[in-house]
């Protein structure tokens, strides 16, 4: 199976079209990683499991979540996110986005 190059990178802010909430990139996998069970019972609108998905810190929540590219497009706002793990993956907010606070794979 041959997969896409990502839209998105590690501490860009994005919007999730679906559900209407703001996030930033914590981790992206070039194709869908998780169980074929989660798929089923949580990716209710079963976007492509060959192109990449994201791992997003959702501001202002505690919420980790697990987005197909298509469901993100870039947040604009250029304004920065609350969520208690931040500082577990960024230094800090930069030019409207998180810099990696580690190297990452």
């Amino acid at each position: 199976m041959e997969t896409a190059r990502a839209k998105f990178s590690l501490g860009q802010l994005v919007h999730h079209v679906l559900f209407d909430y703001r996030g930033v990139i914590t981790d992206v996998d070039p194709s869908f990683q998780h169980s074929e069970e989660w798929y089923e019972q949580v990716a209710l609108s079963r976007p492509p499991k060959d192109q990449p998905w994201y791992h997003v810190l959702v501001h202002d929540s505690d919420t980790m979540t697990y987005v197909a590219e298509r469901n993100l497009e870039p947040d604009l706002s250029e304004e920065p996110i609350r969520h208690p793990l931040l500082s577990q993956f960024f230094d800090g907010f930069r030019d409207g986005g998180y810099a990696a606070s580690r190297p990452v794979n």
